[in-house]
C-alpha cells in the first residue's frame, strides 16, 4: 500500500528535496532550481513557488528524484 501524497506549498517542497540531498542552484521568478548535489546523474528539478503544487506535479519532482512518497513524507516531518 503506497503513501498518500501530502499537500505542500513549493518552499515546503524545497525544504523536503533539501533534506533528501538537493541544493537550490538559482531561481528565477517564481520557480527555484534544484539539483543533487552528490549523484549527477539524477534529474535537476524545477519547483514553482506558489502555495500549493498540484498533485501530478507533486508526483513528477518525487519520480524524477528517484524517491519514494514514503521518503519525501519523512523528510516533510523531519
Amino acid at each position: 500500500m503506497s503513501s498518500k501524497l501530502p499537500i505542500v506549498s513549493g518552499r515546503e517542497a524545497v525544504k523536503a528535496f533539501v533534506k533528501l540531498g538537493y541544493i537550490v542552484i538559482r531561481q528565477r521568478g517564481s520557480h527555484i532550481r534544484l539539483e543533487h548535489a552528490s549523484d549527477t546523474r539524477r534529474k535537476k528539478l524545477t519547483i514553482p513557488d506558489h502555495k500549493t503544487l498540484g498533485r501530478g506535479l507533486l508526483r513528477k519532482l518525487i519520480r524524477d528524484a528517484e524517491i519514494s512518497v514514503e521518503e519525501f513524507n519523512e523528510a516533510l516531518k523531519g
